[in-house]
């Protein structure tokens, strides 16, 4: 879809309010990890530079309506001039006579933050007259909260259909990733989705056997496939009652002609600890009194093929229990091979959702992926083939 950047708006001596994702982790009224906010300081600088006014709109935590101190943006405000470089002035609210005092004040160098729009009831309900009040603000809309674009909110919906609406760096860079992933790829296209449950990503397994060339299921999910097709899974986390369900997954990906690769062996132990005891089997002959908590040798060798075959990769999910050793062996291995093969400039590849960023910030293999998106509910959706209000918003 068509949306336009910053490079398409004027600026020069415009408020442009700007939505964030700044909902980092506090400890005794410290941030403890900076990462949202330093991802948001391409967009910051940009509005700056070209003579703009940021007014930076941004929840965070759950208040549901209600004001309270320990929700409160202001204890953000060292770590954002920090990162920023900038003074950061704090209105004590986001709309109304305590925002606009702020918002006309402000200097040429300076950024104002907007208190938590969740504070008003009006926010997660998208009410107009609170868009409205927002947007009499402000000149400009930009939006760089792609990861709070799936909520259709007064400040990530309503208030961009009220004001000349543009994708913030941020918003760009994320859209144009998964845009180049899932809308025109290169192809073949591998897909790596793993996890506990099928029943959480049924929506995303369906689209994607239609847009992919190869789809690795790893995880316990693997576990539920294994079962559908008749395999004792022994102890292992597994959803039976998705077998049915699996099995349809299973026709529809081979009338696509998108290829399913399940691991043919796997790790497993007795017991699910550090260091616990385990062993290597084919995956159809796990014991009863065990569980399936990683993929074995062949199958991670099988994946790397599929990685090396492939022009592009989607990756959501861990292929095993990553968070202990050694089930973590079957991840780091396919996702450094992924890493090795997107710097050598043979593969774009872009990942996502809570667990897979862990689990590739664990193995090193981060930084070597073409994009990482910290996005988590959004990223699953737009994966899901659903429309995002806060994007299709700003078309």
């Amino acid at each position: 879809m068509a949306w336009k950047t910053l490079d398409e708006m004027d600026l020069d001596g415009k408020r442009v309010l700007t939505r964030v994702d700044i909902n980092v982790p506090v400890k005794d009224g410290e941030v403890t990890d900076t990462t949202r906010i330093e991802r948001i300081a391409a967009t910051v600088q940009d509005i700056l530079d070209r003579g703009g006014k940021p007014v930076l709109l941004a929840h965070f935590g759950r208040p549901k309506g209600e004001r309270r101190d320990d929700m409160s943006l202001q204890v953000l405000i060292p770590a954002l001039e920090s990162v920023l470089g900038v003074q950061v002035i704090f209105a004590a609210d986001c709309v109304g006579p305590a925002a606009a005092a702020v918002v006309d004040s402000l200097q040429d160098g300076q950024v104002a933050l907007l208190e938590n729009t969740r504070f008003h009831p009006g926010e997660e309900k998208n009410a107009p007259e609170l868009a409205q009040a927002m947007a009499a603000l402000g000149d400009v809309y930009c939006n760089d909260a792609f990861s709070a674009a799936h909520r259709a909110h007064a400040s990530t919906e309503g208030l961009a259909h009220l004001l000349p609406a543009c994708a913030g760096r941020l918003m760009q860079a994320e859209l144009s990733a998964l845009e180049g992933a899932l809308g025109s790829p290169d192809r073949p296209v591998l897909a790596v989705v793993g996890g506990a449950k099928v029943s959480t990503k049924l929506d995303l397994l369906g689209n994607l056997v239609e847009k992919v060339d190869m789809l690795v299921i790893g995880g316990g999910m693997a576990n539920t496939f294994l079962a559908a097709q008749g395999h004792a899974v022994g102890a292992s986390l597994c959803e039976h009652e998705m077998a049915q369900t699996a099995r349809e997954i299973l026709s529809k990906a081979e009338a696509a002609g998108c290829k399913i690769l399940l691991p043919e062996d796997v790790v497993v132990a007795r017991e699910f600890k550090e260091g616990a005891a385990h062993e290597t089997v084919a995956a159809h002959a796990c014991p009863e009194d065990a569980m399936i908590l990683d993929a074995g040798p062949e199958a991670v060798e099988a994946v790397k093929a599929a990685i090396a075959e492939a022009k592009t990769l989607i990756w959501n999910g861990p292929l095993g229990a990553f968070e202990i050793a050694p089930f973590d062996t079957a991840t780091n291995a396919a996702a450094l091979f992924a890493a090795e093969q997107s710097e050598a400039g043979k593969l774009v590849s872009v990942a996502g959702g809570g667990d897979t960023v862990a689990a590739l910030n664990k193995s090193g293999a981060a930084t070597d992926f073409t994009y990482i998106s910290t996005a988590g509910g959004a990223f699953l959706e737009w994966m899901e083939g659903k429309t995002l209000p806060g994007v299709a918003a700003l078309g």
